[in-house]
């Protein structure tokens, strides 16, 4: 059992390890800050709870990454720690209720509040009014040199003249980006806080110079003979000094002031000029600060109280329709982009044309986008109040915007209603958007799963003339390809490498590749199972005889009609008659004395070590299933990072057994 938690403990440390460096040394996140605080979250509490994990990359002991080679270090005369964060009202109390044990008496606390700018921290040391250096955060111990950078920025004093401005201090505060600002350099960088990060660490002041950046002081480092009482009198003289202070900061005398505040202004920040994820909480006395000190990582005097990561406001600036694989047409607002949990969105699905419908939305509305986890960003809905004159309503196209086929929405005769998704009428290559989907299917990991060729190559490929059809893709010209851009003799032949693999490839898996609706991998593997060989699948499809698979237990009406849909399009079997020629299409060899026999198995987060294709394939080795629903006919949900809390709370109603990662290697032994 020890054994099995440390494991999924130091699997975490190096998740860990990898997105701070992500973050902090390469400016370039992958995952959004509310998972990032929610990974560091997990991590302390599996320490909390097992006094015998430990490691010297907890969060506990870390802040931030060690400082690049690209610059000469420096270390701070004060550590310059990150702040513990509080997500609800409890932990606001805990927070307060750790400070008065440390106190040992009934102290009544003031707190100096202030938004939490979503940027990057930086320390200015001045001396006799000169500002003499100019240093990142880095881990908190030792920075990197950025002086010259730092001198760009336009809120940043060169020179303090004020009387009473000390002798030898360091000024801290946040580098960042205006919203607006950003919108003109979007495309070079995933999100304002990567932007201002990217520019504090050119070689060349000259290239930062270029960059909007603003800086706002919020507190001090060293200070050298420091007579202040109060927090917020020392943000008051900031201002008097030179240097911008927020507009926003405040004094709270209670927990429930703080709650107060910090519903309001989640409501209020999207108005902001800048993006902010938080607010934080100081004690306002600043000798109470320094007896209460620090953790190894962070004050113990303040807490930065996080937003919901979720959701945000945007305009609408247009709706666009897309066309994928089956000829569904999906509207997606282009929406003025916005910052929502680390994330830079600017392109929101709408669904369907009901969708558009029931929530009203136009052209020139703002609306409220929400985005969870891994879903694609939507909206939840529009603010009327908002609504401009000009706005207008979106007509939903009759025709495909691609190739120009009638669009139709399909009768169900089992709910009597018709779809909600209006479709292309095209079924094959005719239409390029569906051929495009349809090939970047093809290649898919559960269909021939050809590495080094994804979908943006697809897209080029295609735009190239050097892919039209499945088939192509075994004739490519790879002398042509080594003269693009971004490929090089290696990439080459890797690509030429995994080509060349997947000629050799399952009945089941090239059904599933030729891309026909309500034909799934399972249902690919049934049709697989029952017919046996290629030859059996092409002497069905020539004779039409589709009606014979209904005798296969899981296979319905709704297959059989997309099937026979699918075949009245002539060029579908040519591209299905070429293909059985170049392709080895090899029998479906099922193990039925496997160590899952008759089991179901659903996986829902990130597995480690192993890809979700990967898991699938182990399972179907060993005689499972998978399903891709929970319903009553599974057995197991395995649980991997992340998983879906909607699945897992569907899974206990149905009383499904919820099993991890490891227990599931056990079953496979």
């Amino acid at each position: 059992m020890n054994k099995n938690i440390k494991q999924n403990y130091l699997n975490k440390i190096n998740e860990f390890k990898k997105h701070n460096k992500l973050y902090y040394e390469n400016s370039s996140p992958i995952i959004s800050d509310k998972e990032f605080d929610k990974l560091k979250k997990e991590i302390l509490d599996l320490e909390k709870k097992y006094i015998f994990l430990k490691s010297n990359f907890s969060p506990l002991k870390s802040v931030g990454f060690k400082p690049s080679k690209n610059f000469l270090k420096f270390k701070h005369r004060q550590k310059m720690l990150s702040l513990s964060n509080a997500f609800n009202e409890e932990d606001l109390i805990n927070f307060e209720k750790k400070i008065l044990n440390f106190l040992n008496e009934k102290v009544n606390l003031d707190y100096s509040v202030e938004p939490k700018i979503d940027g990057i921290s930086a320390s200015l040391t001045y001396k006799n009014g000169n500002l003499v250096i100019g240093v990142s955060r880095g881990d908190g111990k030792e920075g990197e040199i950025i002086t010259d950078n730092l001198k760009t920025i336009k809120d940043i004093p060169h020179k303090v003249k004020n009387s009473n401005f000390p002798k030898d201090i360091e000024i801290r505060g946040e580098v960042f980006i205006n919203k607006n600002d950003f919108e003109k350099i979007k495309d070079n960088f995933a999100n304002p806080r990567n932007a201002a990060s990217g520019s504090l660490r050119q070689k060349n002041p000259e290239e930062t110079r270029k960059i909007p950046l603003n800086f706002i002081a919020y507190t001090f480092g060293y200070f050298e003979d420091n007579k202040y009482k109060l927090q917020s009198d020392f943000l008051k003289d900031l201002k008097l000094w030179g240097f911008k202070t927020s507009e926003h900061n405040k004094i709270e005398k209670s927990i429930s002031g703080l709650v107060s505040l910090h519903k309001k202004f989640e409501k209020e920040r999207f108005q902001l000029e800048y993006d902010v994820d938080g607010l934080v909480y100081k004690i306002n006395n600043l000798k109470l600060q320094k007896r209460l000190g620090f953790t190894s990582n962070a004050p113990r005097w303040a807490i930065a109280h996080k937003f919901s990561a979720d959701y945000s406001y945007s305009e609408i600036l247009n709706i666009e329709i897309q066309v994928g694989r089956t000829g569904a047409l999906t509207p997606v607002a282009k929406v003025k982009a916005v910052n929502i949990g680390g994330v830079v969105v600017s392109n929101v699905t709408l669904h369907n044309e009901d969708e558009i419908l029931r929530k009203d939305i136009r052209i020139g509305d703002t609306a409220k986008i929400e985005r969870a986890g891994d879903v694609i960003p939507h909206v939840i809905e529009v603010d009327l109040k908002k609504r401009k004159n000009s706005s207008k309503k979106f007509i939903f196209p009759n025709n495909c915007p691609s190739c120009g086929s009638k669009t139709e929405k399909e009768f169900n005769k089992i709910t009597k209603k018709y779809d909600a998704v209006r479709r292309c009428s095209s079924e094959g290559f005719e239409c390029e958007k569906i051929a495009i989907e349809k090939l970047k299917h093809f290649i898919s990991k559960e269909a021939l799963n050809i590495d080094g060729l994804g979908k943006r190559v697809i897209e080029k490929f295609w735009d190239l003339k050097l892919i039209n059809s499945p088939e192509d893709i075994f004739k490519l010209d790879y002398d042509k390809i080594s003269n693009l851009d971004g490929w090089g003799k290696q990439s080459v032949s890797n690509l030429k490498y995994s080509i060349e693999k997947a000629r050799e490839v399952t009945l089941d898996r090239f059904i599933f590749s030729i891309g026909v609706r309500h034909i799934g991998i399972e249902n690919a593997k049934l049709i697989a199972d029952n017919l046996k060989t290629i030859e059996g699948f092409i002497d069905i499809i020539n004779k039409k005889n589709i009606n014979e698979l209904l005798n296969i237990d899981g296979i319905g009406e709704t297959q059989i009609q997309s099937i026979k849909k699918f075949i009245k399009n002539k060029e579908n079997i040519n591209i299905i008659n070429k293909l059985s020629k170049i392709l080895s299409i090899k029998k479906l060899e099922i193990n039925k004395k496997g160590r899952l026999k008759g089991k179901t198995f659903m996986f829902t987060g990130k597995l480690a070590g192993i890809s979700r294709a990967e898991a699938k394939s182990l399972v179907e080795k060993n005689s499972g299933s998978i399903v891709s629903t929970v319903n009553q006919k599974l057995n197991y949900l395995v649980l991997g990072e992340k998983p879906t809390n909607k699945k897992i709370e569907l899974a206990k109603k149905l009383s499904v057994k919820i099993i991890s990662q490891q227990e599931w290697t056990k079953l496979l032994n």
